[in-house]
């Protein structure tokens, strides 16, 4: 049986859920994520914390490529213009040697998505849903 909050009866509460993120090379990523605006602690060798407002996910000192070219994250935002402005601010192509990052577009399944490859190939989906007017 599942309580209310999705936590099985017994089982005590549940907090965030964060994946963990390959890294090619840690270091690189790490200031790839800060530069977009992520703050990072570190949680020993090879493993840090990038916060960005109360979320977070766990960027790890391992890489399988297959994996990271197939690995995507999706972070909702109340203004992706304003994202990709700062994104755009930040010339990740020239810096990091990553893909050009792609304009956000209206998708198929109804939001505005701006799309940005770090530097171990994985695709983040900046996302917001269209405004009701």
């Amino acid at each position: 049986m599942v309580n209310v909050q999705g936590t099985p009866s017994g089982k005590g509460q549940s907090y965030p859920m964060r994946p963990f993120v390959p890294a090619k090379d840690f270091s690189i990523s790490r200031r790839f994520y800060e530069d977009l605006g992520f703050r990072s602690g570190s949680l020993g060798d090879g493993l840090a914390e990038m916060h960005l407002g109360s979320y977070s996910f766990l960027l790890q000192d391992y890489d399988v490529e297959q994996w990271a070219s197939n690995f995507m994250m999706h972070m909702l935002v109340t203004d992706v213009g304003q994202w990709w402005s700062h994104i755009r601010s930040l010339d990740l192509e020239a810096r990091y040697g990553v893909p050009d990052p792609k304009a956000p577009k209206l998708e198929s399944w109804g939001l505005n998505v701006c799309y940005v490859v770090d530097p171990s190939g994985v695709l983040w989906h900046i996302a917001e849903r269209p405004r009701r007017g």
